[in-house]
């Protein structure tokens, strides 16, 4: 069977020798990832499925995403032509690079970069992402020493990235080479249309790329963008240009040639899964893995009946709306059958919002605790895309803490309850679940309180889960500011410790009654995690303490438990990730008011104006912020 896909891969190549003639199908790298694919019966279905429907996108717009399935056997694809190919030779290009993605099988994800347009598949989220491991640059192997030539290549360089970073993604630029008689320079910069930051993407990949003169040809392969350039006309129609009907190809031949390239995918394709299906048809025996998959996202589907949610929201009053998140705006409302729900509505605005939206289904829906907000159902089939909660009748801990009035509702037992109940469902996405799940906004207004006041963990959009085999995850940066830890903000790299310190700050909180990055009022100046550290040196942190925690119970206890508290939120805080203790010997630390607690290191400390400058620009993944600006701006470890 080995041997037959290897046949039919060789068939394909040989199926299609115009496109592998033509410039902008000419492959410049393909790239396969080393982990295998979770459940292959599953994965090679839903990988036919995502290429077929992004085809249809390819040819309406040259360009298309689509993802299939949930959760670990989930499938998400990107293609996308550059800006310089005409539709009809986009799907040429597509249709090559179709054919070549498929050798990275077994493994669950891949890229191939072609001159003409670029395919990634994973089994994540990778859409917004900007800069990977893998980016680099590709030189030619002539060498024009000619200076006048290198600072035309540099001009035209600057130019095409500073028109594709402020327009539309995409530059082309034509530079005369002066003094050289019908010499030019040819540059094109191009972002993917998910990526978060195309600017960040075009600056770095054209530094990387510019390191290839005096050569006479470059190209950087970057996560989010692609840029050559070249002293030949790679954008004119005889190299695979605008026009592919004048040139060498005809629509006729165009068309057998994309066909040819459909099918044999599709052949090697179904080929792979027989011979899967084959091989573990006895191991799975008994097992319906695939299709519970299937089934969820069918019934998921049909839960609920638009109609029936907009009639249950008053077709989405404003006077039955509870918030609004990241995602949109959620409401109140009252089923037929009388239960009391809180339903999410999200417009599909922009590609990443969607992702967002589709990654809390596959997170959430694979979990349940008591501390985590309960998905009852969802709706895709109106305007909008819904999901549909439990209701939390007390709305979100925010709105109690940091309020004078409503916060005498919170004695200090029920603040220590609603701090162990979100430890509690912490622990159980870092440690108990089946991955590994980092929420990556744990924050007061993601806290929600139900009747008896106790704590839930909302709002899963912003979620990443990873195997227990990988010590962190490379992402791109989302979350709140003020809530964020300053290696994940500085680096990317993503841990439960990221997690753990939102929870200090979250902690110091509760027990201050004070917004960690609201430094501006007359009470207090400066972030919180700042003064806390300045008080526990001093011995002075009962100082901090919301007055309404002693409202209701005074005595030493409730002191010296805050206190603790507070030490406990410190520790959560520190600086060095490795310091900070997982969720679980936090909660440890809290409970078991006996022992000892270590003495905690100086925090990261944070510069107000800065936070203040980021959180204006709202830090959410595919704002566009890049790294570097967020460490230089907001973190400044003393």
């Amino acid at each position: 069977m080995k041997e037959l896909v290897g046949c039919l891969l060789m068939l394909l190549l040989l199926l299609l020798p115009h496109v592998t003639h033509t410039d902008f199908a000419s492959v410049i790298q393909l790239t396969c990832r080393n982990k295998v694919v979770n459940n292959t019966t599953s994965f090679v279905p839903s990988y036919v499925n995502v290429f077929e429907n992004i085809s249809d996108q390819i040819r309406n717009h040259g360009w298309g995403l689509y993802v299939n399935g949930l959760g670990p056997d989930a499938v998400y694809g990107l293609a996308q032509c550059y800006g310089y190919l005409s539709l009809l030779d986009c799907v040429l290009c597509y249709a090559e690079a179709r054919t070549i993605i498929p050798q990275c099988f077994p493994f669950n994800g891949g890229s191939v970069y072609l001159d003409g347009c670029f395919i990634r598949v994973e089994d994540y989220t990778f859409f917004p992402e900007v800069l990977g491991p893998d980016d680099r640059r590709v030189c030619g192997n002539s060498t024009r020493n000619d200076s006048v030539f290198g600072e035309t290549v540099r001009r035209a360089v600057v130019q095409a990235v500073s028109n594709a970073s402020n327009n539309t993604d995409y530059a082309k630029v034509e530079l005369p080479v002066s003094g050289r008689n019908n010499q030019t320079v040819y540059v094109v910069a191009n972002c993917w249309k998910t990526v978060s930051d195309c600017g960040a993407c075009l600056r770095n990949a054209s530094w990387s790329m510019l390191q290839c003169l005096p050569r006479s040809e470059g190209r950087a392969l970057y996560t989010g963008c692609f840029m050559r350039y070249s002293h030949t006309n790679f954008l004119d129609s005889t190299n695979g240009g605008l026009n592919t009907t004048n040139g060498g190809l005809s629509r006729g031949k165009v068309i057998i040639i994309v066909v040819v390239a459909v099918v044999c995918s599709v052949i090697l394709s179904t080929v792979i899964g027989l011979y899967i299906k084959r091989k573990r048809i006895e191991k799975r025996k008994g097992s319906n893995g695939a299709q519970k998959v299937a089934m969820m996202l069918r019934d998921c589907s049909l839960n609920f009946k638009y109609s029936i949610l907009e009639k249950a929201t008053g077709s989405f009053d404003e006077a039955n709306k509870l918030g609004q998140g990241g995602f949109g705006s959620v409401y109140k409302g009252v089923l037929p059958d009388g239960r009391e729900v809180a339903v999410k509505k999200l417009l599909f605005n922009n590609t990443k919002r969607a992702q967002d939206f589709y990654n809390e289904i596959n997170i959430i829906s694979s979990i349940e605790h008591k501390n985590l907000v309960k998905l009852l159902g969802c709706s895709f089939s109106g305007p909008e895309s819904l999901l549909v909660y439990e209701l939390l009748p007390n709305k979100s801990l925010d709105q109690f803490i940091f309020d004078p009035e409503k916060g005498k509702i919170l004695n200090w037992n029920k603040r220590f309850n609603i701090i162990t109940g979100i430890a509690e469902g912490l622990i159980y996405l870092h440690e108990n679940s089946r991955k590994r799940i980092i929420h990556r906004d744990i924050k007061a207004s993601n806290i929600l309180l139900d009747s008896k006041l106790h704590a839930k963990i909302a709002d899963f959009g912003l979620a990443r889960s990873f195997q227990a085999d990988k010590s962190h995850i490379s992402t791109a940066i989302a979350g709140t500011l003020g809530y964020m830890a300053p290696e994940y903000v500085a680096r990317g790299q993503l841990t439960e410790k990221a997690d753990v310190y939102s929870f200090g700050v979250l902690l110091l909180e509760i027990v201050a009654g004070r917004q960690n990055n609201k430094c501006t009022t007359p009470e207090y100046s400066g972030n919180l995690v700042n003064i806390v550290w300045v008080h526990f040196q001093e011995g002075a942190v009962e100082e901090l303490f919301d007055p309404n925690l002693l409202l209701h119970k005074c005595g030493n206890s409730v002191r010296s438990e805050a206190s603790r508290a507070v030490h406990v939120g410190l520790l959560c805080t520190q600086e060095i990730p490795s310091r900070r203790p997982y969720m679980s010997k936090a909660l440890e630390m809290l409970m078991k008011t006996e022992e000892h607690l270590p003495t905690p290191t100086k925090p990261a400390f944070t510069y107000e104006k800065s936070i203040q400058l980021c959180e204006t620009a709202g830090l959410r993944e595919g704002d566009g912020a890049t790294n570097a600006t967020i460490s230089q701006s907001c973190f400044y470890p003393r």
